[in-house]
């Protein structure tokens, strides 16, 4: 899953998709590298992202959802928000998933408006908001309390009549570069929840941080850790840099082929 990041105020590429020419160049690297999907993102949920209206955030994605399909009309398009109503809008206008930070927490009618429109839903792991979610790492056990809410989540999600639910643990969500490891380093406990894993460790603090650089020097890092969730059991991978998440793909399916 290729990241295509709307916003000026993303942690790593923010700012650069400021015309129509450079989103479908990066959108066209990244079908052409063997993306099987674009994730599209009006509102930046870096911790301390600044609050964006709902409809400036429609503003943001709406027209690329659409300049995309035009131009390369079988992509596979997720949009990444939490309201149920950019949700709606873009799989009117072609959009295929909804990949949802808040898993319905921060907007009533989610649920309800996924079950409606019958996409696969991305679930992931937060608590709070982006401005708040660094205040909410506290955790007496942090693996099994994440699993208990993805099984409540599911639960109430199935009650809606979503059948294709995707987990994602949130790495950098309201938790700490331990945390991330910790939840790194269990990361097979997930196959108890029986639906696919998405892993979005690209770039992030949790590798920089710890290697003692930067966003922008941090793809070996992502690379390293690409090829360890895989073999944890990940079945997507939501990254800024296509070709190199496929290469790891390639080569560890060779693995598992001998």
């Amino acid at each position: 899953m290729g990241i295509l990041n709307l916003t000026p105020d993303s942690f790593y590429d923010g700012g650069k998709l400021t015309s129509k020419t450079d989103i479908l160049a990066l959108a066209e690297k990244m079908l052409t590298e063997g993306a099987t999907f674009l994730d599209l993102g009006g509102y930046s949920s870096r911790p301390g992202a600044d609050f964006v209206s709902e409809e400036e955030e429609l503003q943001r994605v709406l027209p690329v959802v659409e300049l995309i399909l035009k131009e390369f009309p079988k992509t596979n398009l997720s949009i990444d928000t939490f309201r149920s109503e950019v949700a709606k809008k873009t799989v009117e206008a072609g959009a295929t998933m909804i990949n949802d930070i808040s898993s319905g927490s921060l907007d009533d009618s989610m649920f309800k408006t996924i079950g409606d429109l019958q996409v696969p839903y991305i679930m992931m792991h937060m608590r709070g908001t982006p401005e708040t979610m660094m205040q909410n790492t506290n955790y007496k056990d942090l693996i099994k309390e994440v699993l208990f809410y993805f099984s409540e989540k599911i639960a109430k999600a199935r009650s809606f009549g979503i059948n294709d639910i995707i987990a994602d643990p949130g790495f950098g969500f309201s938790k700490t570069t331990e945390q991330n490891f910790e939840l790194f380093t269990d990361l097979e406990a997930f196959k108890i929840l029986d639906i696919p894993l998405l892993v979005g460790v690209s770039r992030k603090s949790m590798i920089y941080k710890t290697l003692g650089n930067s966003a922008k020097e941090a793809l070996n890092g992502t690379t390293a850790l690409h090829a360890i969730a895989l073999q944890k059991g990940a079945s997507i991978l939501r990254v800024h840099d296509v070709k190199e998440a496929v290469e790891t793909i390639s080569l560890l399916q060779n693995l598992k082929s001998h």
